[in-house]
């Protein structure tokens, strides 16, 4: 298992460092079909993954992506209202066919996976974005990693004992910390090898705190989900990880928070 783990890790960050270099349209579609994957695992567990609502839901996500590229609303807003409407037409006409709270998923599986994934593509596009948006996987991944290897070495506080009885204070703090060491770092480098001097690095370390944060919730949010309807896995699609909701977690909520701080600061 551990070995099946590393390979995939492997393959995962190779790809990413394809995807996220290049950027573009490449990204994007990349993007789409990671949302519509997670949408599915997520649609899944709700039972309308191949219902009229999940097609719907499908559908909406990819008008969404297209109006990123496209830019044919002016406020995609309009999308999420169309939506909407069109789930509550669903379940008043094909009442009593579904339940509200299948309607409910529907609709929060859009918002949830296709748009909050939709801003790694977003912050890459930003003007240092080909820098910043490593800031993602370092406030995600790289919280966890340093999460975890000190709440192993000093992990005596559970952070929370009913849902994560393993996560402690200490590897949360460890985790947000090393982000934060992590980010310096990586700016550091960034400078001396590309000669970027417009890069600032407190606001950036700042960023990286605020995110390893958020990225511990989304991490303990999907892990909930999981609980509720006593699953392992979101998926099989990763070898040793599981589906794209399983190794996403962090960055689905994470990506957001960088991208508007960054556009914050200006960065």
């Amino acid at each position: 298992m551990f070995i099946t783990r590393l390979i995939s890790g492997i393959v995962l960050v190779a790809l990413a460092l394809v995807f996220i270099i290049t950027g573009g349209d490449l990204l994007l579609g990349v993007m789409l079909v990671l949302s519509l994957i997670g949408m599915y695992e997520l649609y899944r567990i709700f039972k309308v993954e191949k219902s009229l609502p999940g097609i719907f839901g499908y559908l909406a996500a990819i008008a969404y992506y297209l109006d990123l590229r496209f830019k044919f609303t002016g406020d995609s807003t309009v999308i999420f209202i169309a939506f909407l409407i069109l789930m509550l037409v669903v379940f008043v006409f094909g009442y009593p066919k579904f339940h509200t709270h299948q309607i409910m998923a529907t609709f929060f599986g859009l918002f949830y996976v296709a748009i909050m994934l939709s801003f790694l593509y977003q912050t890459r596009m930003l003007h240092q974005g080909q820098f910043v948006v490593w800031l993602i996987f370092l406030c995600s991944w790289g919280c966890d990693t340093c999460a975890y290897c000190v709440g192993v070495l000093f992990g005596k506080h559970k952070m929370s004992p009913i849902l994560s009885p393993k996560k402690s204070i200490e590897g949360a703090v460890g985790g947000v910390v090393g982000a934060c060491l992590l980010t310096a770092l990586y700016v550091f480098a960034i400078s001396k090898a590309f000669g970027v001097q417009d890069l600032k690095m407190l606001p950036l370390v700042f960023i990286a705190g605020v995110g390893a944060l958020i990225s511990m919730v989304g991490d303990l949010a999907a892990s909930a989900i999981k609980r509720n309807f006593e699953i392992k896995d979101y998926g099989k699609l990763i070898p040793g990880h599981g589906g794209v909701l399983d190794r996403f977690d962090s960055i689905i909520i994470t990506a957001p928070i960088i991208y508007y701080l960054a556009s914050y600061f200006s960065i």
